[in-house]
């Protein structure tokens, strides 16, 4: 098991949340999705997964979800 840290911009409340959970999850391999939500700020997520994650597939989860993925 893996577990991916990034960082996310633009989430604002639990909606934001809800979404960016739902694509990552969505994702090959995901197990668990947490998020540290920062209102307005750059929040931290975290993915468990089989193997460790491409970012520029998660790069592509965060931005289909309406976010941003820094770094």
């Amino acid at each position: 098991m893996a577990t991916d840290v990034f960082s996310v911009s633009g989430m604002t409340c639990g909606h934001c949340v809800s979404a960016v959970s739902a694509e990552l999850s969505a994702l090959p391999g995901v197990s668990a999705v947490r998020i540290d939500l920062q209102p307005g700020l750059v929040s931290r997520v975290e993915v468990d997964s089989a193997a460790p994650l491409d970012p520029e597939i998660v790069r592509a989860a965060v931005d289909e979800a309406g976010y941003v993925l820094e770094g």
